[in-house]
């Protein structure tokens, strides 16, 4: 299967970053704040998000990450390119 790069497949990517970078600002934020519950919510509710997104994307593109943490289909994917951090 070909990657179509189309305008889905650069939304997926966006939204990825964006809840990555939620993520990483709210892991420094919690490891000064550790007893703020509503960060903690927060910072659970996006991995919910970016789990979403991500299965969004590999399911449509390819897997994202190596060494099981991404399936594979059928014939192996990783041949494909770009991947995603060529883009």
């Amino acid at each position: 299967m070909e990657n179509k790069l189309d305008a889905r497949y650069y939304e997926l990517l966006r939204r990825l970053q964006e809840a990555d970078f939620v993520l990483i600002e709210l892991t420094l934020y919690l490891d000064t704040h550790p007893d703020d519950l509503q960060a903690i919510e927060q910072f659970n509710q996006t991995a919910v998000v970016r789990r979403q997104i991500a299965c969004e994307y590999e399911n449509d593109y390819g897997p994202l990450l190596q060494y099981g943490h991404s399936f594979s289909r059928y014939p192996w994917d990783w041949k494909n390119t770009p991947w995603p951090w060529q883009v």
